[in-house]
This record gives structure tokens, C-alpha cells and sequence, in this order.
């Protein structure tokens, strides 16, 4: 159940913190790709090797392990370039949000995008490429801000979405291009998605301050008028009430 928080605060819109979380979200995929580059060169020095031994093998249960280790690996450096590029824009701005989120998010799209290359590519294949990590960021990203209720977050997905819907393509069987695995890619999709709801922001909403009442006006008081005596001078009945007291009546 999630709580509600306002569209945006005044802190997401602060120009120091865009700035800071923009430059820690660019060191974040700066480290990644140069990793990812890193391993391309030993597997490229290795003649691929790396790729056979580590990437996904369909359905045979001794390389199911590999789910995990695939995403990293490519087969040639059209591969790695291709998917460079979207994978350091979808992923700055999935990292734009937290480290932590990131991890746990590319965590989530490894595993949903990988399992469902395992079962549903062909068997005597071997499935490599972070293709379907990138799908998984696109997803997060276009589907984010609408459930954190951010007006930046989700202007960001919108023109994202629009700007790369045919993407989706991809992810559709008997669409995706020969040699392309729609499932890492479908998987990767759908692991995003879920990844919006299960990384939202559980920030509860900043309490509302209770209109202060006007304070009515006390109402004036009145003193009750003492009734005359036989000692009050002023009193018309005086000289009455004096003589009969004289007399002792």
C-alpha cells in the first residue's frame, strides 16, 4: 500500500540537489560501462570464450546460474557499442533517483529479463548482451514518475516513451529481428514496470497544517442591577422604609 505524497516538492525541484544527484547518477554509469567494457576486452583477448561459458543457455538447468552473469558479456564490439548508448541514457536517468533503487532495479531486470530468455529462447542457442537490462530501464523510467505522482518524473517518461515507443517492437514475438531475443527484451520490459511499483517513493506526505480558527469575540457581560435597600439613598421608597424602621416596624 502506498502512501500518498504530493506530485513534486520543493526539495525535487532544488537546483543543488538536481545537480548532485545528477553527477552521482553519471559516476554510477560511468563505473558500470567501464566495467562492462573491461569484461568485453578479457572476453575479446579470451576469443569469446567468456560468452560461451557464462551466457544463457536455454532451458538446461547446470547453466541456469548464468541469468545473472549474461547481461554483462557481448560477442563482438558492434554488440557492445550498440548497446552502450541507450543503456548510459536509460540507466543515468533510472540512477537519477538513488544508487540504491539502481542496484536493486538492475538486480530485478537482470533476473526477470534473463529467466525468460532461459525459458522461452530456442534450446542449442547461447544468449548474451545488456539489451535487456536496457529494456527494463525503459520501462522503470516511462511508468516512474505516474506512480510516484513526481510532475518532473513524469514529463521525463512521457517524452522518453514517445520518443522511443517503437522499442517495444522488439519485445514482441515474430517481430524482433532474426537473431534478437524478444523474451530477454519482454522480460526485461515487464521487470521494469514491476520495478516502478516495487522501488516507489514510500515518503509519507508531509502532515497539512489545520486552518487556525478565528477567535470569536467574547461576549460582553453584564452586571445584574442591585435592588434598592433601605440604606440606599437613591431609592424612591427611602423616607418610607426610614420611618417605619424608626418605629420600629
Amino acid at each position: 500500500m502506498a502512501s500518498e505524497h504530493p506530485s513534486s516538492t520543493a526539495s525535487d525541484l532544488d537546483p543543488v540537489r538536481m545537480i548532485a544527484d545528477a553527477r552521482r547518477a553519471l559516476f554510477t554509469m560511468v563505473g558500470v560501462l567501464a566495467a562492462i567494457w573491461l569484461i568485453q576486452l578479457v572476453n575479446w583477448m579470451d576469443d569469446y570464450d567468456l560468452g560461451r561459458n557464462f551466457g544463457v543457455r536455454p532451458q538446461e538447468l547446470d547453466r541456469l546460474p548464468n541469468i545473472v552473469t549474461a547481461p554483462f558479456l557481448h560477442w563482438n564490439w558492434a554488440h557492445l557499442e550498440a548497446n552502450s548508448g541507450p543503456l548510459f541514457v536509460f540507466g543515468f536517468l533510472a540512477a537519477y533517483r538513488g544508487v540504491k533503487k539502481f542496484l536493486g532495479l538492475t538486480l530485478l531486470v537482470t533476473l526477470t529479463s534473463e529467466l525468460t530468455a532461459w525459458v522461452f529462447d530456442p534450446p542449442n542457442t547461447i544468449g548474451a548482451g545488456a539489451s535487456g537490462v536496457v529494456f527494463g530501464y525503459f520501462g522503470y523510467v516511462v511508468l516512474r514518475g505516474i506512480i510516484d505522482r513526481n510532475l518532473v518524473d513524469t514529463l521525463i517518461g512521457v517524452v522518453l516513451g514517445a520518443s522511443f515507443a517503437y522499442m517495444v517492437t522488439g519485445a514482441v514475438p515474430g517481430v524482433a529481428p532474426h537473431g534478437i531475443s524478444w523474451a530477454a527484451h519482454l522480460g526485461g520490459l515487464v521487470g521494469g514496470l514491476a520495478g516502478a511499483w516495487i522501488f516507489r517513493n514510500r515518503s509519507p506526505r508531509p502532515a497539512t497544517v489545520p486552518k487556525a480558527r478565528t477567535a470569536s469575540a467574547p461576549k460582553p457581560t453584564t452586571k445584574p442591577t442591585p435592588k434598592p435597600t433601605a440604606t440606599d439613598p437613591n431609592s424612591p421608597n427611602a423616607a418610607l422604609l426610614k420611618e417605619l424602621d424608626d418605629l420600629g416596624l
